[in-house]
């Protein structure tokens, strides 16, 4: 068995171009709001700093407050709209959906050819992600029946569980995995995940540069960073972390070959 026994992995960014989908649709959210409120207007930079991979509320809160705005945070039961914050999420995730239905999705071939890998190997497989969305995006892409453990933005709400940053999430996930923390790897696109990766004691954090850029994903918790999963095969579930860095890190440096996303 290798030394790292499971994988636990980001969906949006990570197994699935959604980032990009889920980047396009918070603009479509924010854009209008900003101008019709006299903000300043949206960026892409907004989106790594306030929003990439926390939960939907608290990305709306965290950008609001970026801005000097404070809404009542409302109930997850609010129709779309401007009023709380769950009003916005709301809206946001109705123009995401739309956005799936319209657009389809398909998984990233070299995230696949690294899950193929490393479940060959042995390893057991979760993923860990904040949006609500999962199981859609999961059968959308075709990948529900590779993962028979999901925690996703609606296992943390049912069962209390903190979101990312913090690293409860994947925590719970390696728990129901039967897989000590020490022994899994967080595979993580966005800078609050690798934070919940670094702050869990996790065996190895790898991270995947979809956009955010490597020296902040290392800077923020990333034990290694790769432009591509597909880059990788399962001799990282061998190596001690120390180990895996000096093998990998120059990959950092590599150019993405396909669409980028957060």
């Amino acid at each position: 068995m290798p030394v790292l026994r499971a994988v636990l992995f980001d969906l949006d960014g990570v197994l699935t171009p959604t980032a990009e989908l889920h980047m396009r649709a918070w603009e479509r959210l924010f854009a209008p709001y900003c101008a019709a409120h006299g903000l300043a207007p949206y960026t892409a930079a907004d989106y790594f700093a306030s929003i990439d991979g926390k939960p939907r509320y608290d990305g709306v809160a965290t950008f609001l407050a970026s801005r000097g705005v404070t809404l009542p945070r409302g109930e997850v039961t609010d129709a779309p709209g401007e009023s709380t914050v769950c009003a916005l999420g709301n809206r946001k995730d109705e123009i995401v959906n739309r956005m799936f239905a319209e657009e389809g999705i398909a998984p990233y071939p070299g995230s696949v050819r690294f899950l193929d890998a490393v479940t060959a190997a042995g390893a057991a497989v979760a993923v860990v992600s904040s949006s609500r969305n999962t199981p859609a995006v999961l059968a959308a892409a075709g990948l529900t029946h590779r993962f028979a453990v999901v925690v996703d933005g609606n296992v943390a709400a049912r069962e209390h569980v903190a979101g990312k940053p913090a690293p409860d999430t994947y925590l719970y996930a390696a728990q129901l995995l039967d897989v000590p923390a020490a022994e899994a790897v967080v595979v993580e696109d966005a800078l609050s995940g690798v934070q919940a990766g670094a702050a869990g004691g996790f065996g190895l954090v790898l991270g995947v540069d979809r956009g955010v850029g490597a020296d902040a994903l290392l800077a923020h918790g990333a034990d290694v960073v790769v432009a591509d999963l597909g880059e990788l095969d399962a001799t990282v579930l061998d190596r001690p972390r120390a180990a895996t860095a000096d093998a990998v890190r120059p990959a950092v440096t590599a150019p993405a070959d396909e669409e980028a996303g957060a």
